[in-house]
Parts: C-alpha cells; structure tokens; sequence
C-alpha cells in the first residue's frame, strides 16, 4: 500500500498516512497532530539514478569548480562534501574535519596551521 505524505495546515505538522491506490481520491486523512482535516499534501524528494561518468562530468562542469577559486571557505567545503558523496570512497575522519570547518567558515590556511594536511602520497599539500 503506496505511503502518502500530508503537511497539516492548522498546526504545521507534517504525517505519513498509507492510502490504497484506488481510495486515495476519496479519502481525506485528519492529522494525528490536532484533528485537523484537509492537510496539504507533500512531494516527497525523488532519487535520479545517474552513471558514475555522469555523475563526475556533473561535477567537473567550470561553474561549479569555481568554488575553489572562491574565497568563501564555505562554498569551497559545499564542493568537498558534494565531491566526496559522488566519489563513494570513505576519505577518512581528517578529510571530514577539514570539510566541516570550511563549512562553519574557517579559511584553508588556519585549517593547515593546526592540521598535518601532507599529502600521504607524497604529492604535495591537500590544500
């Protein structure tokens, strides 16, 4: 049976209700909040399957890469979490904490002064 969700319009509370398909037109769900009758209903947020190669052209378009050349370290911790998400590798507590103070606003260089951020590979920095 399909699950249908509802925003209350009265309290502002959102609520599950499972509806048969071949009743949903004829059922007006109350919400378990405050009683409340003819809810909003909600779209809930869809998922698009995408191949990894679309995935990764995705994120190496020129627009979005233009995080880095920002000097809002926030813009640049967005481009991290988003790349690390797309890369589905597990990069490490370190990679976290780095992306996580970006986020809260800390700039490259106050992160690197208090981080060992060597590249274990022996390229260089990470930043």
């Amino acid at each position: 049976m399909p699950h249908y969700d509802f925003r209350c319009k009265q309290c502002g509370q959102p609520f599950t209700v499972a509806i048969a398909l071949s009743k949903i037109d004829e059922t007006e769900p109350n919400c378990p909040h405050c009683g409340a009758s003819d809810p909003d209903r909600v779209i809930r947020r869809v998922s698009i399957v995408a191949s990894e190669e679309a995935r990764l052209d995705r994120l190496a378009d020129p627009s979005r890469l233009s995080a880095l050349e920002s000097e809002d370290p926030k813009e640049m911790g967005k481009l991290m979490r988003e790349m690390a998400a797309e890369s589905g590798e597990d990069l490490g507590s370190e990679f976290g904490e780095v992306v996580e103070r970006l986020e809260a606003g800390e700039s490259p260089d106050s992160i690197e002064q208090t981080m060992d951020l060597s590249d274990p590979t022996g390229g260089g920095d990470l930043f």
